[in-house]
């Protein structure tokens, strides 16, 4: 993508409708959520997804999770009923930094989840992000850096690594946590830590 990548505050009233706009046009665009700032888009749109990985030059045998607005968009994501232990877990620590990795619905695009059966999801504690999945629909996600590179905790951090590789960046500041997200996969019969994150110590006590 040629050109300069346009910036925007998260607390004004245009910029959720901005984003709104290019999301739903398929676009990639940045935005901080509660733990680094992430790249997002329609997490439904096969040409979206394969742009974002392309944006950050992702491997594609890494699948993306799934950002929502809040649990009622879980059925659009997450096959079948949650098992109690992701009840528990989500009403305990959503919003914020966990992701759980359940069974993906049929209907998910192979490229968001690797071709597999999975899929991470996670209510993110960031009222921007909130807003945005809940109007434009859940969100493919991914950290806003390029593969290999430094994660994002500033909009200037994300514009040394993207400027002008995306049409848009939402900046809200510093954001909260200086790492991804815990990960909790709950698709087999025990549950896994697969990335420690903010909350693995706590997990780990939790699951025993």
């Amino acid at each position: 993508m040629l050109g300069t990548t346009g910036v925007l505050q998260d607390q004004e009233e245009e910029t959720l409708i901005d984003a709104v706009a290019h999301i739903r046009r398929g676009d990639v665009i940045a935005a901080p959520t509660d733990t680094v700032y992430g790249l997002v888009c329609r997490f439904d749109n096969p040409q979206a997804i394969a742009e974002l990985y392309r944006v950050k030059d992702r491997p594609p045998e890494k699948a993306l999770p799934v950002l929502i607005g809040n649990e009622s968009q879980l059925a659009q994501v997450v096959a079948g009923s949650l098992p109690p232990l992701a009840l528990e877990l989500a009403k305990r620590f959503w919003p914020g930094p966990l992701t759980l990795i359940l069974p993906a619905q049929s209907h998910l695009p192979p490229v968001l989840t690797a071709g597999g059966s999975t899929v991470g999801v996670r209510v993110p504690d960031q009222p921007f992000l909130q807003d945005l999945a809940r109007r434009a629909g859940p969100l493919a996600s991914s950290s806003a850096n390029r593969s290999g590179g430094p994660e994002c905790g500033t909009a200037d951090q994300v514009l040394a690594q993207l400027d002008g590789r995306i049409p848009l960046l939402v900046d809200g500041g510093k954001t909260p946590h200086a790492v991804a997200s815990t990960v909790l996969d709950l698709s087999g019969a025990l549950p896994r830590i697969l990335r420690a994150g903010p909350l693995g110590a706590m997990l780990q006590e939790w699951i025993g």
